[in-house]
């Protein structure tokens, strides 16, 4: 809708993987690198990990582009809660060879006769397994003896595990001991630094076709930083909206302000109801150590990780107290102080920490009916 207005040959910030668009930041040329190495290695497992958008599958895709297709066949699995065998189906579906009606046995011979057929034609087999942190403990099992086929002295198949942050603390888990001897390379894509952050908007203003004044001013720029994180799809969704709205709003530039309002508009778009938008940029970095209730973080605990330690507990059942009797500024404070001591959670709190998130909540959406 705003390409031609800002004469762009292509829309510069869409959601969608495009390893036209691909921008070599220090984080990415790295395991990009390390990607080039295990395939070099040709056999085992390489592990790439990042949060959501963090350009996990641009790497990839971009890696793949690059590879002889008359050479190497590729196939991509999107994992999900999927026992052993299913796993092995969707493997075999994937690489085209039939499991339909045949037991598991059939599938492994039907799957070893195609890899073996693949690489006698001097060719290899690419496994991609995307969203690998579902993977249940049984598929990667499974996944891990499809490695050991092998023809000769080579192996048969190579295997790419993309996934969230998490999957690293799963590799770490000891039954996954025989996997982690298996893995040839490993990388870890995080977000990106303020200057590589306005590099890469600059990249793919250029890869659109731009060649006007800059739309955005060193301020504005500093803003996106903040907004976004770094992380590469948050920043694409942050600056396509802010074209859209500078194209209905007839703007040619953009400062800090624009990028403020947006990125308000967004946060309060894909809050829950009833949850508060956080604070607007700057008041956070004025108290870095203060706990805020209008936080979106504390509407997201993970009580599998949190712990109370005895005067922690007792803060806290103080608090939900609170919250049975209504709430004012005061009683924020104490709560406030009761959740920069939780840490981590045993199965023995987890019911306190429930009570008090969903008391939180109530509050939240009734704000008016307790107040004292």
């Amino acid at each position: 809708m705003y390409e031609s207005y800002y004469g762009l040959a292509s829309k510069p910030f869409q959601l969608n993987p495009d390893p036209n668009f691909y921008f070599g930041s220090k984080q990415h040329r790295r395991a990009t690198a390390y990607l080039e190495y295990g395939l070099h290695q040709n056999e085992g497992f390489i592990v790439v990990t990042g949060e959501v958008g963090a350009g996990k599958t641009t790497i990839v895709r971009g890696l793949l582009g690059k590879l002889d297709s008359a050479k190497v066949i590729a196939a991509q699995l999107v994992s999900t809660q999927l026992d052993a065998d299913d796993t092995l189906r969707m493997v075999a579906a994937a690489f085209g060879v039939r499991s339909k009606n045949l037991g598991k046995s059939d599938v492994l011979l039907a799957l070893e006769a195609f890899l073996v057929d693949v690489t006698r034609q001097g060719k290899r087999c690419l496994l991609i397994v995307d969203e690998a942190q579902n993977l249940t403990p049984h598929a990667v099992e499974e996944l891990r003896m499809l490695s050991n086929f092998q023809f000769e002295t080579q192996a048969l198949l190579q295997s790419f595990l993309i996934g969230q942050p998490e999957f690293r603390s799963i590799m770490q888990s000891p039954h996954m001991q025989q996997l982690r001897q298996r893995v040839i390379a490993a990388c870890h894509i995080g977000p990106m630094d303020q200057d590589e952050t306005r590099g890469y908007i600059e990249h793919r203003l250029k890869c659109a076709g731009y060649e006007g004044q800059p739309l955005f001013d060193d301020e504005a720029y500093t803003a996106l930083f903040k907004a976004s994180g770094g992380v590469p799809r948050r920043i694409n969704s942050l600056c396509d909206r802010i074209l859209l709205s500078g194209f209905l709003g007839g703007k040619s530039g953009f400062a800090a302000a624009d990028v403020e309002e947006v990125a308000r508009e967004l946060n309060e778009e894909t809050l829950a109801p009833g949850v508060a938008p956080q604070d607007p940029p700057g008041v956070a970095e004025s108290h870095p150590h203060e706990v805020r209730l209008t936080d979106t973080g504390i509407m997201d605990l993970n009580l599998a990780r949190l712990e109370l330690d005895a005067q922690a507990a007792d803060e806290a059942l103080h608090a939900i107290g609170d919250l049975k009797h209504g709430i004012n500024e005061q009683r924020i404070v104490r709560l406030e102080r009761s959740m920069i001591r939780i840490e981590r959670s045993t199965a023995a709190t987890l019911t306190l920490l429930q009570q008090l998130v969903n008391a939180i909540r109530v509050q939240k959406n009734n704000p008016t009916e307790n107040q004292t």
